[in-house]
């Protein structure tokens, strides 16, 4: 008998009365010649055309589970620009009549099709035309060369891709397991990081294909994220003091252990960013000492990419000293956000707590000092993004101002706003097909800035409830879009300086269940993986309540000030920025 994660046990009890009544046999249906009888006829999709000839399909096995693994093509109409499907069918018995969507990471699309197989659901992969299934990113092939942008992958990247895929799989799906016509098909996207932004892209753009999407810390507002990861560099430079990197851990973690506390129980998790940034003084970490041993180590950025994905290596020597005065005002600088030279706020920054990872500063060996380090998280989008030339990061920052930041950011958001940027906040098309949205975000999350999510979450519910309080609009939206802070999280996942925090495991499970049988969440269970608490489930509260530890008990409250801490407009734009 197949055994289950405990993730996926739910998702897959709630199957046994979705399954599709089919008698056929795997291998009987995983035959090119069935495939190609299955495929949507021409004409029947608007701008595609299916090549039935490139039909490939064989059985294969995933973690114990069998499927047909189907490889298809197709070309938009009037166009030789070949596209080509990957589809991972499970076998009959274990098919319950879903489809799932997994969202890529960075500048990649995702290229497996097996992790849809645990939840009983056909799994797809997209090449995207320019080769996304054997690993090409798009920052590879953004621009024909220098100053011409190649807007077909973008385009493909940003959102048609996918659901091109999805608007292909469904019916094939169907056609695959000869469904019946009232039979529904359960369509789940899944995704964090850039995934997420995917995700977000899909139920924005193809609103009517989707049940279900869980997005995570979602890297939207794409002009914005990307210039801002070298916001830290520039503080440095503008504040001429290039902190090593022991002098900011030190602050990071003198933070976490004075935050700590102050959710009602110390367990080395900062729980309430937002009582940490209205109550602690980072001036009170000067002159606190910190130290270091030498070490080789590497970083990860935000993974953006193949072709220079953000991670570093570098070797540090033994670090020893005081907190200074000057480190401090970096950080405070870094944590309070971007401001153009006439004051006006242009983006939002980390929570406080928060990994300074764009911060960090490279050692000379020959100099014996420390010195600017480029983000390329950063210095590659507006190399390749904005400026349009074939590099992978940027030289220097020579006569970078915070004003050179703002304007690179309007540059993209105007250059991109169709495609990458990726915030439409009207999902009214979703909302009405029946969707529901899970999002989530870590709380110290130190790539895509938590409140980034929060003022998209705040965006949907202005456009989409403009004639209700905002007690209201709350009320209504999460009967369908529910918004999670991860205390301690970092980007995507756990955090190695705030190790006991919890980490949402089982979101599809949850999401299956709100979809399939009506059962909307309270709450988002996240569990504790070390340590004292290890095996604890938490119940994330749905923002905007915040959590507390009360008699060793964790709940959810309405606490205005501390929620108002993640609100934010940004004035430097004479456009809306949602």
């Amino acid at each position: 008998m197949r055994q289950y994660s405990r993730a996926t046990a739910a998702a897959v009890a709630l199957a046994a009365t979705a399954r599709a009544t089919n008698s056929s046999s795997l291998a009987s249906l995983c035959t090119v010649a069935h495939v190609q009888s299955a495929l949507p006829a021409n004409g029947t999709l608007l701008g595609i055309d299916m090549i039935p000839s490139s039909v490939t399909a064989k059985t294969a096995t995933s973690s114990g589970y069998e499927y047909c693994d189907v490889s298809v093509s197709y070309v938009h109409t009037g166009t030789s620009d070949e596209v080509v499907l990957n589809y991972g069918f499970p076998s009959p018995e274990d098919f319950a009549n879903r489809f799932y969507v997994s969202g890529g990471f960075g500048y990649s699309l995702a290229s497996s099709v097996t992790s849809a197989l645990e939840y009983g659901a056909v799994g797809a992969g997209t090449d995207a035309g320019y080769g996304a299934l054997s690993g090409t990113t798009i920052d590879e092939v953004n621009i024909y060369g220098n100053g011409t942008i190649h807007w077909d992958n973008i385009y493909m990247f940003a959102y048609k891709a996918l659901g091109e895929m999805t608007t292909v799989g469904k019916p094939l799906t169907r056609a695959f397991y000869s469904l019946e016509d009232e039979a529904k098909i359960y369509t789940y996207f899944e995704g964090c990081s850039d995934g997420g932004r995917q995700g977000m892209s899909q139920i924005q753009r193809y609103g009517d294909l989707y049940d279900g999407a869980v997005v995570g810390a979602p890297a939207f507002r794409y002009g914005q994220q990307q210039v801002n990861h070298l916001f830290s560099a520039v503080v440095e430079q503008t504040l001429d003091y290039f902190p090593p990197t022991c002098e900011m851990d030190k602050i990071v973690n003198a933070t976490i252990t004075a935050c700590d506390p102050l959710d009602g129980r110390t367990d080395g998790v900062i729980s309430r960013s937002d009582l940490c940034q209205l109550e602690f003084n980072l001036t009170s970490i000067i002159g606190e000492p910190y130290y270091c041993a030498a070490e080789t180590s590497t970083s990860l950025g935000f993974n953006f990419g193949k072709r220079n994905d953000g991670t570093q290596t570098s070797t540090t020597p033994a670090q020893s000293g005081n907190v200074t005065a000057e480190g401090v005002a970096v950080a405070q600088a870094i944590y309070n956000g971007l401001f153009n030279s006439q004051g006006e706020r242009a983006y939002l920054s980390y929570r406080i707590g928060s990994a300074f990872t764009d911060a960090e500063t490279t050692y000379d060996n020959t100099t014996k000092s420390w010195g600017l380090d480029i983000p390329s998280t950063g210095g590659e989008f507006v190399g390749r993004f904005i400026k349009l030339l074939d590099v992978s990061n940027l030289d220097n920052l020579n006569n970078v101002t915070y004003d050179t930041l703002v304007e690179w950011m309007n540059q993209a958001m105007v250059l991109y706003m169709d495609t990458l940027q990726t915030t439409l906040p009207d999902l009214t098309t979703f909302q009405e097909s029946g969707g529901k949205l899970i999002h989530y975000h870590g709380e110290s999350d130190p790539s895509v800035p938590t409140a980034s999510s929060i003022h998209y979450w705040q965006s949907v519910m202005k456009i989409m409830y403009p004639n209700l309080g905002s007690s209201k609009a709350i009320e209504q939206l999460k009967e369908w879009y529910q918004l999670y802070l991860v205390p301690g999280a970092a980007h995507c996942a756990r955090n190695s300086l705030q190790p006991n925090g919890p980490f949402p495991e089982d979101n599809m499970a949850t999401m299956i269940k709100w979809v399939e049988s009506g059962v909307q969440p309270t709450a988002l269970n996240a569990t504790v993986d070390t340590g004292k608490y290890d095996g604890e489930v938490q119940k994330l509260c749905q923002f905007p309540k915040r959590p507390i530890w009360k008699n060793n008990k964790w709940q959810c409250e309405n606490d205005s000030e501390g929620a108002d801490t993640f609100y934010y407009t940004f004035p430097a734009f004479k456009v809306p920025v949602y």
